[in-house]
């Protein structure tokens, strides 16, 4: 899969995987995401959380290298595909950058547009899209 088809299916995903790496080891959410450009942009929504800082901002502060993962699965195994964005993230509170995050998410989910993002957002800057299809 070349880099521009990986990105491509990438963008049409729902879902994706944020895996990050801390002090503990590594460690993957599911996540909803916006793509701009060679940019994705997640965020801590309202939705309960367990208490403290999440894992994956913690682990980002200290570590920015990550990957977003997502994937299709179909038990005809000739459709399986998956595509990957490595880079690097940084965690943004507030500010400019923030509210173009949120905006981002908010035109591409509805659910976004009537429920707050109360939290930080993670803007990933992606230094390769890579993938693979069992289809060629």
């Amino acid at each position: 899969m070349t880099p521009h088809e990986a990105r491509s299916r990438f963008v049409a995903a729902r879902v994706a995987r944020l895996a990050t790496s801390g002090p503990n080891g590594p460690h993957i959410v599911p996540i909803t995401f916006a793509v701009e450009g060679d940019m994705i942009v997640t965020a801590i929504d309202a939705k309960p959380k367990r208490g403290g800082p999440l894992r994956r901002i913690r682990n980002v502060e200290a570590d920015p290298r990550v990957a977003v993962l997502v994937d299709e699965y179909d038990e005809d195994w000739t459709r399986l595909w998956w595509a990957r964005a490595d880079g690097h993230a940084a965690v943004v509170g507030d500010g400019a950058s923030w509210e173009h995050a949120v905006g981002l998410l908010r035109a591409r989910y509805a659910q976004y547009r009537d429920s707050p993002i109360d939290g930080p957002a993670i803007v990933v800057r992606v230094d390769r899209w890579s993938g693979w299809s069992a289809s060629g």
